[in-house]
């Protein structure tokens, strides 16, 4: 008989088979707290537990009955001197309802660390064995650096366990005196006022209710011995018979003992009621009791939550589907519908304007289609957008391969279109056959059908062969800043995906892609060619040049960022939206300005925005022409620099004869002496005859050569009188001005119609 076992250990009954004990096995404590468990709706629970027999015998049997209770041990730590890491691992794996198993020195040590890591508050939930004094995180330990009030703090809220160690009536027992009288006995004897420091005091009822027990036993033992002619005082251990008659005594003994009920089970454990206490404000509050016998439990509704409410047994994680900004949503949507209604215009103004003309010439048909595919385009911007919280989860694959079959089909449409007009503007431009000028229509469409077909069978394929489904990629949790509850948001992305998705993606690419390449290589080869029947094409080509290089800026990164939501809607809306509009802008809008600048007249049609076959060859020969007039004209600038040079230096000497007093005198001069003074009159020869002297940039050198011949002639002439003298005609001395206003306008007439002379030369290269 024991007062104070309590591993479960002992209840083997192979290794014990005649062991009792008034002290519950540590056992007793699961079945009240698996009632807790379900009281407060937690299946998740964690263990930590000193490495002792003790305490792994209680977990093992905690685990079994919350496995039949179906409860589930998420974590599970042990230790054997030093609880840190075990702490650390119940806080790294978000442990939120732990039952601890450990001596009284151990726990402080476990609870000092939980402090250190945040392990308790609202969200956590401790239960731990009850037995401990209650003051037993006050005692001084050297072992833990953590004060008193930090223990106080960690422990707030926290569940003890433990056996009722003394019976809570006030009725008579059947050992001759009440509880109460007891408790006063004891203490009388004792003769203190702290009785927490008296070891073993709490089991004092069970070692009293013990020795009642083997009293009890002893007196049925001596009634059945009788009967067979035995003693209690023949016993020995060799004697079986009297240790079975004990044994069975010992079994069947019940009574109300100072501790409450006293019986024992077929293991030789007692059967008492178990208490639950929590810890708040300082003190153990009890909070119920459980009779195991009947399974019952009896709550005082006294708990308190530090939270208002019990904490979950996990930190609550939602789903949380991240979906398309509703503003940015409708926003695309709204641009889109905008472009639908651009492109109906498009196509009202194209059948109005059909015999026209600018629209006549510029294949209509074609234009039609180019404004379908991009009408095609821009309303699946709606379906790019669209996600779980408008389609259910069985839908959204339909949806996926929709959006596969209009953007495929409205791009090819739509680029498709314009690539066969460059293509044949490419065909007629260098064919070799001379008299081959005329657009056919069949062949535009012939290869806007071969790209069509083409784009039918490999979705066609890929819709029969391998699917779109619907896939969730999660991301990592993320804490809601907008609430105190425990929980979590799981991020989930809704995506189309195959099996071989990256396969069909390089299929419809790689053939996309060349054929935006050679489309490029086509706007670029055909960029200065105009023709009647197609008198479109720049814009085409440019509409393709912005056509490539959206799409090879947009469908990689579109791959890159595809794990958010509104970054790829929206780059990829914009690419379809700028792609759609400044095609039907480049297409269109050049005639609607012509016909609105020049509309129809008494049934007369305007020109064409190109009327003309201009050949490669014309095209070169006027790029010639262009460079030669460039040269002319840097000639023509170098001349004029020569002639004013030219009139410089003979200004300049003019001034030398002038100032020197020497006046020259030619044969062709006559001089005429006025009467009103003396006066010397200068004479510009080219006043009587200005032919004999060519006012051209050649002719300035035998100009000049006259010049000094006539200077020679008259060096020793008489100037005593007034005498006639000629200067030449590109002298700028202001002589002349000076003693004759007449001449010398006149010869400033005559400059100026050299320099006419000089303009017209200019003006004749």
């Amino acid at each position: 008989m024991s007062y104070g076992g309590s591993s479960p250990a002992l209840s083997n009954r192979e290794r014990f088979p005649t062991f009792f004990r008034t002290h519950p096995s540590a056992t007793l404590h699961n079945p009240i707290r698996v009632k807790v468990f379900k009281k407060f709706n937690w299946h998740r629970i964690s263990t930590i537990q000193e490495t002792q027999e003790l305490f792994t015998s209680t977990i093992e049997d905690l685990e079994q009955r919350v496995k039949e209770a179906g409860i589930d041990i998420a974590v599970r730590q042990s230790f054997l001197t030093d609880p840190t890491n075990a702490v650390r691992n119940l806080k790294r794996q978000d442990a939120r309802i732990i039952v601890g198993v450990f001596y009284e020195d151990m726990a402080r040590r476990v609870f000092c660390q939980a402090y250190k890591e945040r392990l308790y508050g609202k969200k956590h939930v401790w239960f731990i064995i009850g037995w401990y004094p209650d003051n037993w995180y006050k005692v001084k330990d050297d072992r833990h650096n953590c004060t008193i009030e930090q223990l106080e703090e960690v422990l707030e809220g926290h569940f003890t366990t433990e056996a009722v160690m003394i019976h809570q009536e006030p009725t008579m027992t059947d050992v001759g005196m009440t509880a109460q009288q007891f408790t006063q006995r004891l203490n009388k004897i004792l003769n203190t006022s702290d009785t927490s420091l008296v070891t073993g005091y709490p089991e004092a009822p069970l070692a009293y209710d013990a020795v009642w027990a083997v009293a009890f036993a002893f007196n049925k033992t001596v009634a059945q011995l009788a009967e067979r002619n035995m003693k209690l005082e023949d016993f020995d251990y060799y004697n079986e018979n009297i240790t079975n008659a004990i044994y069975s005594a010992m079994n069947s003994t019940k009574f109300l003992g100072i501790s409450g009920n006293v019986a024992f089970s077929a293991k030789g454990d007692r059967i008492a009621w178990t208490q639950i206490e929590q810890f708040i404000n300082g003190s153990y509050v009890k909070l119920g009791v459980y009779d195991a016998a009947a399974d019952n439990l009896t709550w005082y509704r006294k708990e308190k939550w530090l939270g208002g409410r019990p904490p979950p047994d996990h930190t609550q994680v939602i789903d949380d589907l991240r979906v398309v900004s509703h503003t940015l949503y409708f926003s695309m949507c709204g641009l889109a519908g905008v472009g639908i209604l651009a492109g109906i215009l498009c196509l009202i103004f194209n059948h109005i304007n059909r015999n026209r003309q600018c629209v006549a010439f510029s294949q209509p048909a074609i234009n039609n289609l180019t404004v379908v595919g991009c009408m095609i385009c821009l309303s699946c911007i709606v379906l790019l957008g669209l996600d779980g919280k408008f389609v259910p989860d069985y839908h959204y694959p339909v949806v996926c391969q929709v959006r596969a079959w209009l953007l495929s089909l409205g791009f090819t449409l739509s680029y498709g279109s314009m690539f066969s007009k460059i293509w044949t503007v490419h065909q007629l431009t260098t064919t070799r056959k001379k008299d081959r000028a005329i657009v056919q229509i069949w062949e535009l469409f012939t290869v806007l059908g071969i790209l069509i077909l083409l784009d039918i069978g490999v979705l066609t394929a890929w819709q029969v062969l391998d699917p779109l489904q619907r896939k969730l990629e999660t991301f990592a949790r993320i804490q809601p800043t907008n609430t105190e509850d425990d929980i979590e948001l799981r991020p989930q992305l809704e995506h189309c995906h195959s099996e071989n998705l990256n396969i069909w993606l390089g299929v419809l690419f790689g053939y996309k892609g060349i054929l935006l390449i050679f489309g490029i290589f086509l706007a670029y080869e055909t960029r200065s060619v105009k023709l009647k029947q197609v008198n479109d094409s720049r814009f085409v080509g440019m509409s393709i040049y912005n056509v490539v290089v959206l799409c090879v800026i947009t469908a990689p990164i579109s791959l890159i960022i595809g794990n958010q939501e509104d970054a790829t809607f929206a780059f990829v809306s914009l690419a379809i939206i700028l792609c759609s509009f400044l095609s039907m802008g480049l297409i269109f809008v050049p005639k609607m300005m012509e016909i609105i600048q020049n509309p129809q007249r008494e049934g007369q049609e305007v020109k064409s925005l190109t009327d003309s076959l201009v050949s490669r060859e014309e095209e070169e020969r006027h790029q010639k022409m262009l460079g030669e007039n460039e040269q002319l004209k840097k000639q023509i600038a170098e001349m004029e620099d020569r002639i004013r040079e030219l009139n410089q230096k003979l200004q300049d000497r003019a001034r030398q004869r002038v100032t020197s007093n020497n006046i020259i005198s030619t044969p062709a001069s006559i001089a005429n002496k006025h009467q009103s003074g003396n006066k010397v009159v200068i004479v510009d020869p080219l006043l009587v005859t200005n032919n004999q002297v060519p006012h051209t940039p050649d002719s300035i050198s035998s100009m000049t050569n006259q010049v000094d011949l006539l200077t020679a002639n008259v060096l020793g002439q008489d100037l005593t009188e007034s005498s006639p003298v000629v200067v030449d005609h590109c002298s700028d001395s202001g002589l002349a001005e000076e003693s004759f206003g007449l001449n010398s306008s006149e010869r400033k007439s005559t400059l100026s119609d050299g320099q006419d002379l000089v303009h017209q030369s200019h003006m004749k290269i």
